[in-house]
C-alpha cells in the first residue's frame, strides 16, 4: 500500500500550445506502482486554461476546490463547481478554463495509456 501525502508530491508548471497557467501534480502513477490508474492534480489560475483538446482513452474529473468552466466539443462553456464530478468520453474535445480570481482545482484520473 502507498500513502501519500499531497502537499509532498511535486508540482509541474506545464508548458505548451493551447496551455495557460496550469500545473499539474501526479498524485499516484506508475511511479508509485500502479500499472493501470493514474490520479492528476491540476490547478488552473486567474486568467488560465488547458489546451482545446482531446485524447484517445475517457478520464473522470471531480472538481475539488474553486469554480470554473468546461468547454465541450462544440464549444459551449459550462460553469464547473466544487463537489461535481465529470465523465469525458474517449476521443472528446474539451478544455478547462478559469475566469475567477479563486484558483481551480480539479482531480483528473485515467488508466494508463502507456499500457
Amino acid at each position: 500500500m502507498i500513502i501519500k501525502k499531497d502537499a509532498n508530491v511535486p508540482e509541474i508548471n506545464l508548458t505548451g500550445e493551447g496551455i495557460k497557467l496550469v500545473s499539474k501534480k501526479v498524485l499516484i502513477g506508475p511511479d508509485d506502482g500502479s500499472s493501470n490508474i493514474i490520479m492528476r492534480r491540476f490547478k488552473v489560475l486567474h486568467g488560465g486554461n488547458t489546451p482545446f483538446h482531446s485524447h484517445d482513452f475517457e478520464h473522470v474529473v471531480k472538481i475539488q476546490k474553486g469554480n470554473g468552466m468546461v468547454v465541450n466539443e462544440k464549444k459551449e462553456e459550462t460553469l464547473i463547481t466544487e463537489g461535481q464530478s465529470l465523465f469525458i468520453k474517449a476521443n472528446e474535445y474539451h478544455q478547462f478554463k478559469n475566469p475567477f480570481e479563486e484558483p481551480f482545482e480539479f482531480l483528473c484520473i485515467i488508466l494508463n495509456p502507456k499500457k
